[in-house]
């Protein structure tokens, strides 16, 4: 949703611009040919591998540090993010691009993804946090459910927290196997369909609360006011259900005690071509905000 992302966010030459979720940097790319001359671009990421290549490739194509500044982080401390990068006046752009990248849906060690052999493991940051392999085997089943019920409205959550308590899995593959084979035998009436949205949304749910996605993208909302100057446009883009009532509410709220000038009126989806093209993107959801101006005077 690149060109709707543009449309949303209006940089322009000597803009700051901020790229909460750099990952191989194409909204990056973009944005950064519209703020110059003048304008910079601080571009955040929690995978500390994907961060590097990504600045790599801009400093070979001559890409200064002043103009691009990366950092390895979670947007969910976007004022200390600013502060480090020395930006006081809150930034012009902000877009944050949720979820995980199709890059490391298909990297089998990171194991997000049921569809290749991997370690359980789900962790955006490798460098820190519990694999979701370990967080199963910690958790009672009872916790389990309740995570798999709230990060992705699980219908059979408590089947499925059982049946994963008791399988044991500690990869990608056996986990699938668990699910799919426990739902068959416990619930014969599911189609191969209904089975396959349970083990997609039990791999969704455990996903995000290895990464605590939703606490990184609400302290995000909270932060992102204060982070925006006067005038400044922020678009983020969800996936699913979960993340894009967080958003929705936070506009929303945000436009009625006056901190945002003007918000998305309703959710902007990604064109018919993008979505025949990249299956990832017919789930993709678009929303934005402007910061309001100072009262005059």
């Amino acid at each position: 949703m690149l060109a709707e992302v543009l449309a949303c966010l209006r940089p322009v030459p000597g803009d700051v611009a901020v790229d909460c979720t750099l990952g191989g940097g194409g909204h990056a790319r973009a944005i950064l040919e519209r703020i110059q001359p003048g304008g910079r671009l601080i571009g955040l990421d929690t995978d500390g591998g994907q961060l590097a290549r990504t600045e790599a490739g801009f400093r070979t194509d001559g890409v200064g540090a002043h103009t691009l500044t990366a950092l390895h982080g979670n947007f969910s401390a976007l004022s200390h993010a600013l502060a480090t990068a020395g930006v006081t006046a809150g930034a012009n752009v902000v877009v944050a691009d949720l979820g995980v990248s199709s890059m490391q849906l298909e990297d089998a060690e990171r194991g997000f993804s049921y569809k290749v052999p991997g370690p359980l493991d789900m962790r955006i940051d490798r460098t820190r946090g519990e694999p979701a392999a370990d967080l199963l085997a910690r958790l009672p089943a009872d916790d389990v459910a309740r995570l798999l019920a709230t990060n992705a409205d699980e219908p059979h959550a408590e089947a499925i927290a059982r049946i994963l308590k008791a399988a044991r899995t500690a990869t990608t593959h056996a986990a699938e196997r668990a699910i799919r084979t426990g739902l068959e035998t416990a619930m014969p009436h599911l189609t191969k369909s209904e089975i396959k949205l349970s083990v997609r949304r039990t791999f969704q749910a455990l996903r995000i609360a290895v990464n605590d996605e939703y606490g990184a993208l609400e302290a995000l909302l909270r932060e992102l006011p204060a982070c925006l100057a006067p005038g400044g446009r922020a678009a983020i883009l969800t996936f699913h259900s979960g993340e894009d009532r967080r958003v929705k509410k936070a506009f929303r709220d945000g436009l009625g005690v006056g901190i945002y000038a003007a918000i998305a009126k309703a959710v902007i989806r990604s064109s018919k071509a993008e979505t025949y093209s990249n299956r990832r993107a017919q789930a993709a959801k678009l929303r934005w905000a402007l910061r309001a101006l100072p009262p005059p005077g």
